[in-house]
């Protein structure tokens, strides 16, 4: 970095300087421009593709949990349907859990995320096709942009079946299920959805 210069660090924290995505057919899917604050205040909303080459995991990743029915009765506080001022809510408790994820590996949060979403992204899965009246199911291989919006969905539906079914704050299961999908563990509900979805593609060749 030049002199002069002050680095860009997600919540003046965390260095977006050597994150690695280590599966390379998701390097120009997963975007890591450096930002401070997850929010772009909806600027990409009506550009296709923008999501992919203008707006950073991180904030795809909030955006995603903002989905109704997601975050609703996760965090204390939350009411079913959204309003203004409860992105920033949600920025605060992902805050939380990167800075768990800091204390219980020692890693950048940033890159247990992109792993995570590695690990988690699908490389086959299913689709039916229809010919004469007869359909089947046929295995067919994922464009990279949906192996990331396919992990970042599995990702947050494992978040909130944790949410649901435990008692730890939603912070610590963020943390969690970040943690196991980045190690590539069973323990990760988000990885044993992805595999799920190749073993169904592999029985459809």
């Amino acid at each position: 970095m030049s002199k002069g210069k002050t680095e860009v660090k997600l919540f003046d924290e965390y260095s977006f300087e050597d994150i690695e995505v280590k599966d390379w057919t998701l390097e120009n899917y997963i975007n890591l421009r450096p930002i401070i604050i997850p929010h772009s205040a909806g600027r990409h909303e009506h550009r296709r593709f923008w999501k992919t080459s203008r707006v950073s995991i991180i904030e795809r990743f909030t955006n995603r949990l903002l989905s109704p029915g997601f975050i609703s009765s996760k965090i204390k506080g939350h009411k079913s349907s959204y309003n203004s001022g409860k992105k920033n809510k949600l920025i605060k408790s992902i805050k939380t859990a990167f800075k768990l994820i800091e204390l219980n590996t020692g890693q950048n949060p940033i890159q247990v995320l992109v792993d995570a979403i590695c690990n988690a992204a699908p490389r086959e899965e299913t689709t039916k096709i229809a010919m004469g009246g007869i359909s089947y199911a046929s295995a067919v291989d994922i464009a990279p942009q949906r192996r990331v919006d396919l992990a970042i969905k599995y990702l947050v539906q494992a978040i909130g079946g944790r949410s649901h079914s435990s008692e730890r704050i939603f912070e610590a299961n963020l943390a969690h299920e970040l943690t196991m999908a980045a190690s590539n563990s069973q323990e990760s509900r988000a990885v044993k959805r992805k595999d799920e979805i190749e073993r169904i593609a592999v029985s459809a060749r």
